[in-house]
């Protein structure tokens, strides 16, 4: 069809107008696309998982007023207090006001881990909903489907193992919590921010309804390499909660093809970017944070290095064994093609590595 040339030019308008705003649907993330023409079994062991050594919080200088504007590879300056959900008049706008000195979290692990019990919800519970546990949550079995189910092999098959979980954020639209948990989902990680501006429009009702179904729940930030790691985690501390029950905060780091952000940055300072953004997440919310990363970007950025972490790894077509030799984990993401009650579409599916107890015991060490 031939356009008229004021057509023509209202149109170019406002493709440029597109391609230069940012926008959620721009950096949100995608999973890596992993292929395998055969599923090699392995005999060995998997290491147990180990979480590695905690770290106490470090307390900010007291004369410090305001966040320093450079990076630092140690505690990178005062961090805001988080907001209890309250209504912001612009979520896509990058702070630029100084916040407030951050109060040290008394962080300090018990020799001997009991359970704990999962904080009590205030709010009314939808009918049907899961009794908040008072002690040790209960764990449902597995249920899921899958809609490109994998062969990991009868020694690695995820199915088998105890603890299930998934991960979720807008794209799942309205989660039936209490359903969802009902069907396997004993924990969720929850897409919080991207970047230093953009919240998961879907965060604050979804992490409160999770809590309310009685399910242990984190939350996760997509790193963006384009901005500053000190802003970045400003941002995920201004939106997410320091709430007891919590799960670790996730940092999520991998190579987005359809971002904007074509950086592509040397091992070295990736993994600087990531201790100053992980270093002011863990004084602020006293737990030492998740490391969520797919194949292509751990081979090329995390080998060897962070050993003292925990590590959510995605391998949705061979064992973690296989993708990450040598690397001890905590959470596995083993499929990207999930389906459940609950959940309208396709949702990823998790498994915690270790046994229902070591999963309480795990919990109780937090």
């Amino acid at each position: 069809m031939r356009l008229s040339a004021a057509t023509a030019i209202l149109f170019a308008g406002l493709i440029a107008g597109c391609s230069s705003s940012s926008s959620l649907d721009t950096i949100a993330p995608r999973p890596s696309r992993e292929t395998t023409s055969s599923v090699v079994l392995s005999a060995a062991p998997v290491p147990a998982a180990n979480v590695g050594a905690r770290v106490a919080p470090v307390a900010p200088p007291q004369d410090v007023q305001s966040a320093p504007p450079q990076e630092m590879l140690a505690w990178a300056g005062p961090v805001p207090e988080p907001e209890a959900f309250a209504p912001q008049a612009n979520a896509t706008t990058t702070m630029d006001t100084p916040v407030p000195g951050a109060r040290p979290v008394a962080f300090v692990a018990p020799a001997n881990p009991v359970t704990q019990a999962m904080p009590q919800s205030t709010q009314a519970m939808p009918q049907g909903t899961p009794a908040m546990p008072q002690g040790r949550s209960q764990i449902y079995g597995h249920r899921f489907r899958d809609a490109k189910p994998i062969n990991f092999g009868r020694a690695k098959n995820p199915r088998k193992m105890a603890v299930h979980g998934v991960d979720v954020s807008r794209w799942q639209g309205e989660i039936d919590w209490p359903k969802l948990r009902t069907q396997g989902a004993n924990f969720a990680f929850i897409k919080a921010t991207d970047g230093g501006d953009h919240l998961d429009p879907m965060f604050r009702k979804n992490w409160r309804a999770a809590k309310a179904a009685g399910m242990r729940r984190g939350a996760y930030h997509f790193f963006y390499w384009c901005r500053t790691a000190g802003e970045q985690a400003d941002w995920f501390i201004r939106n997410v909660p320091r709430e007891p029950g919590a799960l670790p905060p996730v940092i999520d780091v991998e190579y987005n093809g359809e971002s904007s952000c074509k950086r592509r940055l040397s091992p070295e300072r990736v993994r600087e970017k990531m201790q100053v953004f992980m270093d002011k997440l863990e004084a602020h919310y006293g737990q030492r944070p998740i490391i969520y990363t797919a194949p292509d970007f751990y081979k090329d950025n995390l080998q060897g290095a962070f050993q003292k972490y925990p590590f959510w790894l995605r391998a949705v077509a061979q064992h973690p064994s296989k993708v990450y030799p040598n690397r001890k984990w905590v959470f596995w993401q083993y499929s990207g093609s999930g389906l459940s009650h609950g959940v309208d579409g396709k949702i990823d599916l998790n498994v915690f590595h270790g046994s229902e107890a070591e999963w309480h015991n795990w919990l109780a060490s937090r």
